[in-house]
C-alpha cells in the first residue's frame, strides 16, 4: 500500500513557453508566412510603424533564405523579456565575412544586397551565425508598452 499523502500541485513549465510560430517554408509559403508573422506580432503588442518595420525585416530574412539559402528555410518567433524575437535559418553556403561586416547602406541603384541591411536597420538587434552549413539570423524588437497620456 502506498502512502496517499496529498502533494502540492506542481507547476509545469513549458520548454518554450512563448513560442508563437515555428514554420518551415519555401517560396510558395512566403506570403502566407508574412501574414502569420504580422498577426502574431500584432497580438504580441507591436503596432504602427514598429509592426510594419518588424514584418518588413522578417520578410527580408525569409526572402534571403529562399534566394540565397537553398530555396527553403525555417522560421521561429517568440516573446522574450519584453521583446519579440524572430529567427530565420537556412541550409545555404553561408554569408561572407565581408558582407557581414559591411554595415554601409547599399547604393540606391543596387538591385540586391538590401536584405541584411534592412533587417539590421528595422530591428533593435540582429545576430547572425553563419557557416558553409547554413545561416541563422535572429532579430529582436522591443515590445514597448502603450504610452499613457499625460495630463498637464
Amino acid at each position: 500500500m502506498t502512502n496517499a499523502e496529498p502533494h502540492a500541485p506542481r507547476t509545469v513549465v513549458p520548454i518554450e513557453p512563448s513560442l508563437l510560430i515555428t514554420e518551415a517554408f519555401d517560396q510558395a509559403q512566403v506570403t502566407e508566412l508574412r501574414h502569420s508573422v504580422t498577426s502574431c506580432a500584432r497580438a504580441a503588442g507591436l503596432r504602427g510603424q514598429r509592426l510594419d518595420d518588424f514584418v518588413l525585416a522578417v520578410n527580408e530574412l525569409i526572402t534571403n533564405a529562399v534566394r540565397h539559402g537553398g530555396g527553403r528555410g525555417s522560421l521561429r518567433m517568440w516573446r522574450q523579456r519584453g521583446g519579440l524575437v524572430c529567427e530565420v535559418s537556412d541550409h545555404g553556403h553561408g554569408i561572407s565575412a565581408q558582407r557581414l561586416t559591411d554595415r554601409s547602406r547599399p547604393a540606391p541603384d543596387t538591385a540586391g544586397g538590401w536584405g541584411l541591411w534592412l533587417a539590421r536597420e528595422l530591428s533593435d538587434a540582429m545576430d547572425v551565425e553563419t557557416s558553409t552549413a547554413g545561416t541563422v539570423v535572429r532579430i529582436t524588437t522591443a515590445l514597448t508598452p502603450h504610452p499613457t497620456p499625460t495630463h498637464d
